[in-house]
Formats: structure tokens, sequence, C-alpha cells
């Protein structure tokens, strides 16, 4: 298990200095050591297209972002991410929650937690399954590939960030 403050921590470390997103137990961790920090903002949104509106707007701006999402919101996502992210190059860390991961889960997530790693592909939208094991590389592999001008995804599975900082 990964320590929600330590990767927040990195996070700003390496510059990311703008966070929005959709609320989700997964990432509930995360959300609250945001909600408790003056190192960056953390702006909620109600649709995770509205948070990668607010994220494009912050890079704009001036910032380096970042998106935390629940995969079932992938679908509400995909057009601004295709056509203002892809397209126009805005480079955003995505940490997107993988509910419904290997079948185990709500009945209403495990559609989503079968496909989203194909409607990423799909998309052309790089991303990696973070580990406790991983966390270092696959955060270095998303800062090169956000560094060229696009979106990187971290798929967090159940259980990788303490709920508690």
């Amino acid at each position: 298990m990964l320590s929600s403050q330590s990767f927040i921590d990195r996070l700003t470390e390496n510059g990311f200095n703008f966070f929005a997103g959709v609320p989700c137990s997964l990432l509930s961790g995360l959300i609250s050591c945001l909600e408790e920090t003056e190192k960056a903002p953390y702006i909620p949104a109600v649709r995770e297209d509205a948070a990668v509106g607010l994220c494009a707007g912050a890079y704009m701006a001036g910032s380096n972002p970042v998106l935390l999402m629940q995969n079932s919101g992938l679908g509400y996502c995909l057009n601004a991410f295709t056509s203002l992210n892809l397209i126009y190059k805005i480079p955003t860390l995505v940490i997107m929650s993988w509910r419904g991961c290997g079948g185990k889960d709500a009945p209403e997530h495990i559609i989503m937690g079968e496909i989203n790693e194909d409607i990423l592909k799909t998309a052309g939208m790089d991303y990696a399954v973070i580990t406790p094991q991983n966390h270092e590389e696959v955060l270095r592999q998303a800062i090169e590939k956000i560094n060229t001008g696009f979106p990187f995804t971290l798929l967090v599975k159940k259980g990788i960030f303490d709920e508690r900082h």
C-alpha cells in the first residue's frame, strides 16, 4: 500500500500544481490530502468532463494539472480528451480508479472495469497500472509522456493508496 500523502508530495515535487476531480472511494486518501494541503489547489467537479475542462484551463494558465476520477466517468470525458487534450496537446496526469477490476465490485462497475483499458488504447491514450512496486517507474513514464504534450493515465486498483494520511 502507498501513502496517499507521500504520493501527493511526490506529485507536487515533480511540478504538478493543480488538481481537479470527481470523488471516488478508491481515491479518498489522495483527495483528503489534497483538500488539506496548501501546496496546490484541488477543485472538485460534478462530472469528469467538467474536470477535464478545468485541467485544460489550468494548463493554458500555466499549471501542470492532475485529474482524479473513477473509470466509470471515462465515457463522460472521452470526447473531451479526444477533441481537446489529444488534438491540442494538453497534457494532464489522470489518476483513474479501476472500479470493477477483475469482475469484483458493485454490478454497475463490472462492464467498465472490463473495458476501460481497451477504451484507453482505442483512444490512443497511454496508461499504466500503478502498484506499490512500480509507482516510481510509472510516474517517471507518465512525466515523460506528459512532457511531450499528451495525457497519461495511472490506473489505480482497490487498496493501492491508504484511505487516510
